[in-house]
């Protein structure tokens, strides 16, 4: 008995020995690598690909504000990297070996391609045996196209095509080929190869749905690389018929509508988007999405109320949550549409709060509330509003159309913003200081409590949050959003609360049993702590009086910087309200005000001359020339005079060089020779005696020049910014202009 199972042992291994070979073409031989190819390397090399292809597709970032690309993934151009897949060791073992990075899942893959090619190959007189090499050289395809390597790619499947025409897999070789040359912007060349395809599927029959689908798919991106739109249109309607690819097809479906979008066919769009949102074997991102672009396509009239209510639904759909920010917005820009703003402001909050979001889609709530805020005439929240989208803006993004007229929309309010902050700060201690002591000192007691009492509930709320956390094991609320909802110990912030919090009471004990106990002094610590805490709030300086009444300025000189700068302010204001954003109303009161200001620095004629202006754009003939008058009278000789005279003649300067433009001269030879401080001096004399307006904004310019050279940068700048906004249409105020852009930059 032994002995006959020796013999059978014998047998198996010698059998095992004999189908090992590759140059014998027998059954057994044929059989025994075909399996070895399939359930063994090939297996674990499609496993990989298949892992790497995940990973692709978990990393791919779709933004649904642009076309979608046909094909899922990103490709770095400047990244194209070999895998090595035995690494050796440099001949000088005296040098540090260089870090062997890890093999991702498509260099796995390439690797049991290659492996099984090696070991597993039968070719006998040129005809290859194994059956599932080609499946092999197709794997070994696939994996270098992932990973950017697409003539070794076309080689491989030029393989199998040129060595197995008649394999199972021809035509899936055929298509990936097609692909990698459209990559490599063979576009013609891959064109001409699956129209054969597809003429053969029409003579033979022999194409599945599944590869039709994928070959009119890889048409669509050989068209679309040619910017063929009508193709590109032909064959994503043909890939998108039979959805055998699910995910695939409802790509391309989404990417259809989309271009029927881009050429305003809007009727063929809706119509796309709608057949997709409403079709169950879509994945459920394309279906929402296409609910969102259906709202996109259609008009502002009784059909949008029926798009509403489908947004609606949506949004009460637990399973869309991650969508809420798209949903919630395109909410927004419906209610917009239908002139209902305060709905369209709390969407556009709730799209911005949505957790699941990204920055270039928070980019558009902020510019649709910013847009809110600027019609309604609330230009500093306006500001900020812009402000934040620039700031979430990828970097990617920041030179795209919308974005840059934005920043130059901006860049007004910006100045706007500051000097509307000045005017209000300085207007507030005008006031303290106009006040008695009696009423300064009732002022301040009463803001005193205000803000104890508002410290002392964040700090009551903080100590609830920190409670509620140990107490129940749940997350606290202090911190980020993201981490409520987890176990206590999980936030890294709450347990820094609560180490500093231990230590605030019981101070820095050592771990031992027994720590509690009285004769530790816990409670002396404890009522230490709290007198310590009741000193600490008496002595901190924003609850003495004293702090805030030594703040306020004293001395007169203080006082009317203060003014000056408040005055400066009010006029810039004026200018911007009346020249960039076209606000008589707000121009007006800026003006107004500055001119029943007795003690201003601006000239009387410049804001006469602008009330003039403002008011006779506002329609508002009687107050127009109540200015008009003060100009003609007080200042006849002016420019400004002239071009009310006479608004249709070009003004012909007088050639005669006078006294006037000598003294200019003059002083322009002064700040030439570095006496800047000198200059400033004369330009300060100077400027009462000048009466032609082309010399205005010349002296405006050479003033700021010279205060760019004995100041600092913000006061350079500040009056660069009253050049360029007072004098915008002269050779003066453009200099300005090139000049501030070269200091931001």
């Amino acid at each position: 008995m032994k002995k006959l199972s020796k013999i059978f042992v014998f047998s198996i291994v010698l059998l095992y020995v004999c189908s090992c070979g590759t140059k014998k073409n027998t059954l057994i031989n044929r059989k025994f690598h075909s399996l070895t190819t399939k359930y063994n390397v090939l297996f674990n090399g499609e496993q990989a690909f298949l892992k790497g292809l995940k990973e692709i597709e978990e990393k791919h970032q779709d933004n649904f504000w642009r076309r979608l690309p046909i094909e899922p993934i990103t490709f770095n151009e400047n990244v194209i990297e070999a895998p090595l897949f035995k690494p050796g060791v440099g001949f000088d073992d005296s040098e540090e070996e260089e870090e062997i990075k890890p093999l991702s899942h498509f260099d796995k893959a390439e690797e049991k391609a290659v492996k099984a090619v090696q070991k597993h190959s039968m070719n006998i007189n040129g005809i290859e045996r194994n059956n599932k090499i080609d499946e092999a050289y197709l794997l070994l395809g696939k994996a270098r196209y992932y990973t950017q390597r697409f003539i070794p790619a076309v080689e491989a499947l030029n393989y199998v095509i040129s060595n197995y025409p008649k394999a199972s897999l021809i035509y899936d070789t055929k298509i990936w080929r097609a692909k990698a040359n459209i990559r490599l912007d063979n576009e013609k060349l891959a064109i001409e190869t699956l129209n054969l395809l597809i003429e053969l599927d029409k003579n033979e029959k022999s194409l599945s749905d599944s590869q039709r689908e994928r070959a009119h798919t890889a048409m669509a991106m050989a068209y679309e690389k040619t910017d063929t739109i009508q193709k590109v249109i032909k064959h994503l309607t043909l890939a998108s018929k039979t959805f055998k690819n699910k995910e695939q097809s409802a790509r391309n479906m989404f990417i259809l509508g989309q271009i029927y979008a881009e050429l305003d066919r809007r009727d063929s769009a809706r119509i796309v988007f709608k057949k997709l949102a409403d079709t169950k074997r879509a994945s459920r991102k394309y279906r929402v999405r296409a609910g969102i672009e259906l709202a996109k396509n259609t008009d502002n009239d009784s059909s949008s109320v029926v798009v509403l209510g489908r947004l609606k639904k949506l949004v009460k759909n637990t399973d869309n949550r991650k969508f809420l920010n798209a949903l919630y917005y395109q909410l927004g820009v419906l209610e917009v549409g239908r002139n209902k703003i305060d709905n369209a402001v709390d969407y556009f909050n709730k799209s911005l709060k949505a957790k699941t979001n990204t920055d270039y889609q928070k980019t558009y709530a902020y510019e649709q509330l910013g847009n809110i805020a600027f019609n309604k005439q609330k230009y500093v929240l306006a500001g900020t509003y812009y402000d934040s989208l620039l700031v979430a803006t990828p970097k990617e993004f920041e030179q795209e159309k919308r974005i840059r007229r934005i920043r130059r929309k901006n860049k007004g309010l910006t100045t706007l913003r500051k000097h509307e902050e000045t005017i209000k700060v300085n207007d507030s201690i005008l006031k303290l200081v106009a006040m008695s002591p009696d009423q300064r000192k009732v002022f301040f007691e009463e803001y005193i409590e205000r803000i104890k009492k508002e410290d002392e509930e964040k700090r009551q709320q903080l100590l609830n949050s920190q409670n509620f956390g140990s107490s129940f094991g749940g997350g606290s609320f202090i911190g980020d959003i993201s981490e409520q909802g987890k176990w206590y110990f999980y936030n890294d912030q709450t347990i820094a609360f609560g180490k500093a919090e231990f230590e605030r009471v019981w101070g820095n004990r050592p771990l031992e049993d027994n720590w509690r106990l009285s004769e530790k002094e816990g409670g002396l610590i404890v009522e230490n702590e709290l007198i310590a805490s009741e000193e600490e709030e008496k002595e901190n300086p924003k609850y003495v009086l004293g702090t805030y009444l030594d703040a306020l300025p004293k001395e007169k000189e203080e006082i009317i910087v203060l003014k000056k700068d408040r005055n400066e302010a009010l006029y810039q204001l004026g200018l911007i309200y009346k020249e960039q954003f076209k606000d008589y109303e707000l121009a007006s009161s800026k003006f107004d005000r500055l001119l029943n200001i007795k003690s201003h620095e601006q000239s009387d004629l410049a804001i006469n001359y602008h009330l003039y202006q403002v008011y006779t754009n506002a329609d508002n003939q009687e107050k127009a020339n109540k200015h008009k008058k003060v100009v003609l009278n007080q200042y006849p000789d002016s420019k400004f005079a002239q071009i009310i005279r006479k608004p249709n003649v070009k003004l012909v300067e007088e050639k005669k060089i006078d006294e006037v433009l000598n003294r200019y001269k003059e002083i322009y030879v002064i700040y030439k020779l570095n006496k800047f401080d000198e200059a400033l001096v004369e330009i300060d004399k100077f400027e009462p005696r000048v009466k032609n307006s082309n010399l205005i904004p010349k002296l405006a310019l050479l003033k700021a020049l010279c205060i760019g050279k004995v100041d600092d940068k913000a006061s350079y700048k500040k009056a660069l910014e009253f050049v360029s906004l007072s004098y915008a249409n002269t050779d003066a105020g453009k200099k300005a202009e090139e000049i501030l852009k070269q200091l931001i930059e």
